[in-house]
């Protein structure tokens, strides 16, 4: 096969394992894992072949004219360089990994066959973002990707939360989704043409008449999307949905697909400084406030969605300094880690029966229960936190070296206010992240009390998938020397100060989360009363729904956010409470949006039912009343019939004297 032929089947082999899934889920109920696994699989050995084919050379462009428009054409294009060959590799890796997790994971759940179908169509739409070369295209996986996940997040249905998760996931994301709709129609009006190619070439021209405009109408789509701040909030409440599927939208997709679009179209936002420095502080404000909030949830999975916030910061933050190089390593990197601690999360809660760290702190010898979990989430959380030798200390530090660079003006065209924002707030973001990474190890591995409940062995195929993301994890930072040919020729090696920096933080930061956990060691002994946990015999998928409500009967909706002996209270001080809900932004927007809208509704309500109902109910009320006094009339005597003619004679005759008087007078 030719390498376009091998491309285009990456993305189609997903999308026909989900028909064929949806189709015979029922009829062949046999056929469901194999379609779910075999598709999957197929498409990511085919990724890493159009990458080896693809290697280093010269982008690849093929492209047929999908249909005349008598404006602006939309092509069947597709567009191969070094870095989306990368990402294709990741996105199918990554989902081969969720797919027979969830074999596992999601063995006695009824829905699964749906479920398979989903998570192909979603690994589909989002290879299609990565391959093609057409903006339309793009927007057509990329709404796909939104649909799927509003599917996804409310896998579990039947819990208000899973409900409440999804809708909010879909509205935000769609929120962003109309301004990003206009940035595509401008751009394409500025250079003509809605392939990448002929954009970039006119962005290289001097052709864009509103670099600006376009540049900060896609950033909003992107905020929602890779969940940047202010639009973030969907994805910390997204973990109401099974664990795979978080790993899933966190690692490879969905939100790694705003970063993409940003790094692929970066000489557009390039254009504008202001659109830089605008990247610059959206960056800076969502890596810094999703650290403070990390350091205060109490659910493990919310711990892991706001650090997946903070590393999308990174990834942004990168992009601000004009270095897609960085930003793509990033962005590969964490994809391998992140995807490893999600499905290790699955791991601990189904060995747990909670998701609550404070439970899990008061459950003694849970390391020893799941080995396989507890040794390749502590390398997966080193490398979060950006400890050398793993993968997320090469990728980090070539995002802070990227922004030093920038920040000492010696990045042309960059402005040194985005290369400092990025710096500073990348600094503090890593001495947050390593210290939210060792409370999260802490209190999950290291708890004192009663003994934690066996739940029996997990599957092998959960364990083994535990292993072949742990590989990547260890080994991508290695490949730095080898990537630089593979996106824009800069170096990623990280440098000397921001090394040192970077490092020497991270460990502060992971010994002061130490110190302040020996401090309240003393009170993880106490058991809170109330805390729901899995019964023995239930399976993750289980365990994974009891967890979704399993704390907020003792603490409320977070219970980090009264439990004394976290660590974390003692870190954030009054801080805690306002960190533990996401500094009130949710209120925010229900003080602003949901609260017009609803009493907008009321309104409209009231309206319609006392005014232009009672206007129609009077408007029919008025000839049954005319319809009675006629029926009244109707007496069946021909004396009164006739006495009344007579009458009206009489009257008809007054008033045909008096008006020919008046006239003649």
């Amino acid at each position: 096969m030719t390498l376009t032929t091998t491309a285009v089947l990456v993305p189609l082999l997903p999308f026909l394992g989900a028909v064929a899934g949806l189709l015979l889920g029922r009829r062949a109920p046999g056929f469901v894992r194999p379609l779910a696994v075999l598709p999957t699989l197929a498409a990511a050995v085919l990724a890493v072949d159009v990458a080896v084919g693809q290697g280093t050379g010269p982008a690849t462009d093929v492209a047929t004219e999908l249909t005349p428009t008598g404006s602006i054409p939309i092509d069947l294009a597709l567009h191969l360089d070094g870095f989306a060959v990368l990402i294709a590799v990741l996105v199918g890796v990554v989902a081969t990994c969720v797919q027979l997790y969830s074999t596992g994971y999601l063995r006695n759940d009824p829905r699964y066959a749906s479920y398979a179908a989903l998570v192909s169509l979603f690994t589909s739409a989002m290879l299609l973002v990565v391959y093609t070369g057409d903006l339309m295209l793009l927007l057509v996986g990329w709404e796909v990707m939104g649909i799927c996940s509003y599917f996804l997040v409310g896998h579990y249905w039947e819990t208000e939360a899973a409900r409440a998760a999804s809708l909010k996931a879909f509205l935000v994301t769609k929120l962003g989704d109309v301004p990003f709709l206009f940035g595509i129609f401008a751009l394409a009006a500025d250079a003509g043409t809605f392939r990448i190619t002929g954009i970039l070439g006119s962005v290289a021209s001097g052709g864009l008449d509103h670099p600006t405009l376009i540049a900060l109408l896609l950033l909003a789509g992107v905020a929602g999307k890779s969940a940047q701040f202010p639009l973030h909030t969907w994805l910390p409440d997204a973990m109401a949905g099974p664990t795979p599927v978080s790993a899933l939208i966190h690692a490879a997709t969905m939100v790694a697909a705003g970063i993409y679009v940003v790094a692929r179209l970066l000489p557009v936002f390039a254009a504008s400084a202001a659109a830089l420095v605008v990247m610059a502080v959206m960056a800076a404000l969502t890596m810094v406030g999703s650290g403070l909030a990390a350091l205060a949830q109490d659910d493990i999975k919310r711990v892991l969605a706001y650090s997946t916030v903070g590393q999308l910061g990174y990834m942004l933050g990168a992009l601000a300094v004009g270095d897609r190089g960085a930003a793509v390593f990033h962005l590969i990197s964490h994809g391998a880690f992140k995807a490893l601690l999600f499905l290790g999360a699955g791991v601990i809660i189904h060995a747990a029966g909670t998701n609550s760290l404070a439970a899990m702190s008061r459950m003694n010898g849970l390391a020893r229960r799941i080995p396989d979990a507890y040794w390749t989430m502590t390398v997966a959380l080193l490398a979060l936190a950006a400890i050398p030798p793993f993968a997320g200390f090469f990728s980090k530090e070539a995002v802070l070296g990227a922004a030093e660079h920038a920040a000492t003006g010696a990045a042309h065209g960059i402005p040194g206010a985005a290369g400092w924002t990025v710096l500073v707030s990348g600094l503090l973001t890593a001495l947050l992240t390593a210290a939210y990474a060792t409370r999260l190890w802490l209190r999950a591995f290291r708890g004192k009390g009663v003994e934690a409940p066996d739940h029996g062995r997990q599957p092998v195929v959960m364990n083994a998938v535990l292993w072949a993301l742990f590989v990547p994890t260890v080994a991508l930072g290695l490949a730095a020397p080898l990537l630089p040919a593979w996106f824009d020729g800069r170096s990623l090696a990280p440098t000397l100060t921001t090394s040192v920096l970077g490092t020497g933080i991270a460990l502060v930061g992971g010994l002061v989360t130490y110190a302040a956990w020996r401090h309240t060691t003393a009170l993880a002994a106490r058991t809170p009363i109330g805390a729901v946990v899995a019964a023995p015999e239930a399976g993750p998928e289980a365990a994974e729904e009891t967890a979704i409500a399993t704390h907020a009967a003792v603490y409320g909706d977070n219970a980090g956010a009264a439990d004394p002996a976290d660590p974390g209270r003692l870190l954030l001080g009054p801080l805690q409470p306002h960190a533990a809900v996401g500094f009130h932004l949710d209120a925010v927007y229900s003080a602003l949006f949901v609260r017009p809208v609803r009493a907008a509704a009321t309104l409209v309500r009231f309206l319609d039912r006392a005014v232009v109902d009672t206007y129609v109910s009077g408007a029919g009320a008025a000839p049954r009343w005319l319809g009675a006094a006629v029926r009244r009339a109707q007496t069946g005597n021909v004396q009164t019939y006739l006495g009344a003619l007579l009458a009206g004679s009489l009257v008809l005759a007054i008033a045909a004297v008096l008006v020919a008087t008046g006239t003649g007078a």
